[in-house]
């Protein structure tokens, strides 16, 4: 039973409520600007109002084709992330592609309206691999996805020119790091972050924010270039614990992840 049967046929609430119960976002202000995109219709038309007001019991909540619906129960997974799927929906050009998605993953193994409602925690690039939380739970994404709670994020990667002294101290004090789009280009310093050189080839890096592609392009920065990454842990949340192969997950409950992040 979903949260819209159980308000019973007077009870209304703001949009943007909704939407950031749902756990389909992991950020209000993600909520918020899908509605001001027009991505989001009520009873089959678009809402671009965040305030505005309805009863869900009444009314069906879309993004695009995906029903929004606000779960009672909350699940929590842990994946390990093979290569070559992505983090989000597969839309019908990414399909006519190949690409796969992480849900398809889950697809079998839940309800329907669960497995709809899942979003994974923070997002890791198709050619990525490693440790994924996957969940229902929109407070959970936004408490661990929130940079300022600095939460470490662990990655192992092989990079293809050696590591040098003056790289790893690069890393670890903060880089400036480019973004181009067809409008601009816009920098960003990095956070400090901890630095292990492992070999000339290999580095372990922990993280404390979550920008686009931001491993691979700190390296480039660098002149290097990442040729594995793999995410090992998320706080103390340490994915060999679990034993499972690429592909595979587990499912535990809430305080397993938050009593190690």
């Amino acid at each position: 039973m979903h949260l819209q049967d159980r308000l019973g046929d007077t009870v209304k609430i703001r949009l943007h409520q909704y939407l950031s119960r749902t756990g389909h976002f992991k950020t209000k202000a993600k909520a918020k600007q899908a509605v001001w995109d027009g991505k989001i219709t009520i009873g089959n038309k678009i809402v671009k109002d965040i305030s505005y007001e309805f009863n869900p019991s009444k009314r069906e909540v879309r993004i695009g084709d995906l029903p929004l619906n606000i779960p009672t129960e909350y699940t929590y997974f842990i994946l390990n992330k093979p290569e070559g799927v992505i983090c989000s929906r597969i839309n019908k050009h990414e399909r006519l592609l190949g690409k796969k998605s992480v849900f398809e993953l889950f697809s079998d193994c839940t309800d329907r309206k669960i497995s709809d409602s899942l979003v994974t925690v923070g997002r890791l690039d198709e050619g990525t691999t490693g440790l994924l939380i996957v969940t229902n739970d929109g407070s959970l994404v936004n408490e661990i996805s929130n940079p300022s709670n600095n939460i470490g994020k662990t990655y192992n990667l092989r990079v293809a020119h050696k590591i040098t002294s003056e790289d790893i101290s690069s890393l670890t004090e903060g880089i400036e790091i480019y973004h181009s789009d067809d409008e601009s280009r816009t920098s960003y310093t990095t956070r400090p972050a901890k630095v292990s050189k492992i070999s000339d080839y290999d580095v372990e890096i922990t993280i404390y924010e979550g920008k686009k592609r931001q491993i691979r392009r700190m390296l480039e920065a660098l002149g290097n270039r990442v040729l594995f990454l793999h995410r090992a842990s998320i706080g103390d949340l340490d994915l060999e614990e679990y034993s499972i192969d690429p592909g595979e997950y587990v499912e535990v409950d809430r305080k397993e992840i938050t009593g190690k992040i």
